[in-house]
């Protein structure tokens, strides 16, 4: 494995408002940092999913928007990781464009940008509109955190990844690794 999506809403969640990411109000999920340190340490490239809606509502500025991913990166920085892309889809639902999740389109992108096969990459969702993205793209899903427990995620016809916290889905991803 030499590269793992990872939606942003797994490690990464907005202060007062839950809608909006701006600047200065937003935090990481405790450990999370720690965790994308691992795998970005044992060789395994992370790139960065959300859906954006805010930048297309403008309620953010696609200023603010690169400061907090850069802060986001820095963070990771500082605990021993990196983040080697981000992607981001900013259209609204009503636009039924094929980048936005749970459409498959940004994933896609990833593949030919980066050159991958999704069938090798595991993408770490924190949501069912992740992990359907991640189905209908053909990448491997993880489903982490909150969303994990859901009665939506609970209902599913068939088998996803499930994990309670985002490390233990690295602490599964490593030891995988290590058997190969």
């Amino acid at each position: 494995m030499q590269h793992v999506i990872v939606d942003r809403d797994t490690f990464m969640v907005a202060g007062d408002d839950a809608d909006s990411y701006s600047e200065l109000d937003w935090e990481t999920v405790p450990g999370s940092l720690e965790a994308l340190a691992r795998l970005s340490g044992a060789g395994i490239r992370l790139v960065v999913v959300c859906n954006q809606v805010e930048l297309g509502r403008k309620r953010l500025s696609i200023e603010s928007l690169n400061t907090v991913h850069h802060r986001m990166q820095h963070a990771l920085l500082e605990a021993g990781g990196s983040f080697d892309a981000v992607f981001f889809c900013s259209c609204q639902p009503r636009e039924e464009c094929d980048c936005q999740m749970p459409n498959p389109g940004m994933l896609l992108d990833i593949a030919t940008r980066l050159r991958v096969a999704l069938t090798d990459v595991a993408f770490i969702a924190g949501s069912e509109a992740a992990v359907q993205a991640a189905e209908a793209a053909g990448a491997r899903p993880i489903l982490v955190g909150s969303a994990a427990g859901t009665a939506a995620a609970a209902t599913r016809a068939h088998d996803v990844e499930r994990y309670p916290d985002l490390d233990s889905a690295v602490d599964s991803l490593l030891a995988e690794t290590a058997e190969t």
